[in-house]
């Protein structure tokens, strides 16, 4: 088997998302190429052929000339699979690609088996198996869910690659997203909720143990969807990403989404009444209890010891 992974390059800089192509392309055990619009200054560290498009001429943005310059490495290389970060360059670009290739197109994957993507469901409490019954596949891959066992190196063999075809938009740049008032990415403590809170009563609840532990309050997608908290207070990939020393999920499940969001805590410690939750894969504490009940407690007793 083999995959073409579609690095991406922003604000002059090559994303690290880069090797999460790289790692799924090693657990998938396929042969890989990868094409890049980006600069002979900042390659990826990679053992392979590299089709390198100077994103100084072509634009790091433009679906119509970067489409052309795929398919045409497309046609060269006849991969079985083509690879993109499940980002706004790959869900603007991949369905272009799969319509041109009459390809099957699969968002979201978060595992392989057997060469077949899995992608989640009903909110990523369950996963399928995708089965296509095309010859070559266009997929886009989950944000974190890959990863390289060791740091990335090697040197690519590159291969210039420019088209005819005209650039049909100016690209003026990018736009942060606000961000309000708090910056989870700066906390050192932060306790999440999540549905299992039951009411936006109980948000309250949440921020006072994030107070009594000095951090900040947070929240995963559902929560933020229902208006019981706002955008800014948002973990996982379409959120913040976040790092603490301590985090605390309270009445979360463990989406892959939210998981993407904060794997990068120092300690996990997820209440939840189900013990078969997916977050419970990751903490280093778990408490199968109420979190109605439990938290409140646990306030308490941090409150009377300060």
């Amino acid at each position: 088997m083999k995959a073409l992974l579609v690095a991406e390059y922003r604000d002059g800089k090559l994303l690290n998302s880069t090797y999460e192509l790289v790692a799924f392309a090693e657990q998938l055990g396929a042969d890989s190429v990868m094409f890049l619009v980006g600069s002979e200054n900042m390659l990826p560290q990679y053992d392979g052929t590299l089709y390198l498009a100077d994103s100084s001429k072509y634009s790091e943005f433009n679906p119509v000339v970067h489409k052309q310059m795929l398919l045409d490495v497309i046609t060269k290389e006849q991969p079985d699979m083509v690879v993109f970060s499940h980002s706004s360059y790959g869900w603007d670009l991949a369905p272009r690609i799969s319509l041109a290739l009459n390809a099957a197109h699969v968002s979201e994957v978060v595992d392989i088996i057997n060469g077949v993507p899995v992608v989640p469901v009903c909110n990523g409490k369950l996963r399928r198996e995708v089965k296509v019954k095309t010859t070559q596949m266009v997929v886009t891959l989950q944000s974190g869910v890959f990863s390289l066992d060791v740091e990335p190196s090697g040197s690519p063999t590159v291969v210039p690659i420019d088209t005819e075809v005209a650039v049909q938009l100016v690209f003026c740049g990018y736009e942060e997203a606000e961000t309000g008032g708090v910056d989870l990415s700066k906390a050192e403590v932060i306790v999440s909720a999540g549905r299992g809170i039951g009411k936006p009563e109980n948000i309250e609840m949440i921020a006072q143990l994030a107070k009594a532990l000095g951090g900040e309050f947070g929240a995963s997608r559902p929560v933020v969807d229902a208006e019981w908290a706002e955008h800014n207070r948002q973990v996982g990939t379409t959120g913040q990403t976040v790092s603490p020393k301590l985090y605390v999920a309270c009445g979360i499940s463990g989406a892959i989404q939210h998981l993407a969001g904060m794997k990068k805590s120092e300690f996990v410690v997820a209440i939840n009444t189900d013990k078969d939750a997916p977050i419970g894969e990751i903490a280093d504490v778990f408490v199968i209890a109420d979190l109605k009940q439990f938290v409140p407690v646990l306030t308490e007793k941090l409150v009377n010891i300060s």
